[in-house]
């Protein structure tokens, strides 16, 4: 059995890779704020039906969908400013407005797909009018302080634009290599960039295990081989760097 390959230039979402931004202005004029700390974005689009069955489809149920709407929940680490006692402004618009009524307990905010490499998806992003609910996610004697928000939409989304710019992707560029000289085995550091979407390192032709911190920084173990200067190249999707010389110690 084989494994369907995937198109060139692809990768694996995250989980992680979406923004959300509270209007802290008006409508006309927003100033937009991103949630900061947030983690377990989960939206959902319920939609709304009318029934328009009839005796054609013999008793069973025949419905158009004619509407959606917008929810989400998430939570958010309550940080404070140590000198004022005020949580970051985001989150005290967030529990102002859940602890409000009529207009003052509606937000608006706006979500969109902000990938951590790459162009972000131009379709995955909107603008809604929503009520909050906060509650305490932790309430035990030793833990952080984390809130569970709830967002329940005021009619229909409306999708935007997708306001992040994304990432630029580009071929690897290995800028340093330490240790300088080293030797069997051993492990090293690779600074530059285009790491993230590593698919392959070789070392005077020979493939090394590497594992990517992140797009500036990749940990890579030197394959066994003879001493003396030898060209390393990283290759990603996008292309291959430029032959790194790196001098092999006995």
């Amino acid at each position: 059995m084989t494994t369907p390959t995937l198109p060139a230039g692809t990768t694996l979402g995250k989980s992680f890779e979406y923004g959300l931004d509270l209007n802290l202005s008006t409508f006309a004029a927003p100033s937009w704020q991103f949630i900061r700390r947030m983690s377990g974005w989960a939206p959902t689009f319920p939609k709304v039906t009318s029934d328009v069955a009839t005796y054609d489809d013999g008793g069973a149920p025949n419905e158009d969908v004619t509407g959606r709407g917008f929810a989400a929940a998430f939570t958010v680490q309550a940080n404070r400013s140590l000198t004022s006692g005020l949580y970051l402004p985001e989150v005290e618009k967030i529990l102002l407005a859940a602890r409000a009524k009529n207009e003052l307990a509606v937000l608006d905010v706006r979500f969109y797909h902000k990938p951590a490499i790459g162009v972000p998806n131009p379709n995955d992003a909107g603008r809604a009018f929503v009520t909050v609910e906060v509650s305490r996610q932790n309430t035990g004697n030793a833990e952080i302080e984390v809130l569970a928000v709830s967002l329940a939409g005021k009619g229909e989304f409306t999708p935007i634009a997708n306001p992040y710019t994304g990432t630029v992707i580009a071929a690897p560029v290995v800028g340093s290599i330490t240790p300088p000289v080293p030797t069997d085995g051993e492990l090293l550091t690779f600074t530059g960039s285009g790491f993230l979407t590593a698919t392959a390192v070789t070392i005077d032709g020979d493939p090394a295990d590497f594992v990517p911190v992140n797009d500036a920084t990749m940990i890579v173990q030197l394959p066994v081989g003879d001493a003396g200067d030898v060209p390393v190249i990283v290759t990603n999707p996008i292309g291959a760097s430029a032959a790194y010389n790196l001098t092999r110690g006995a």
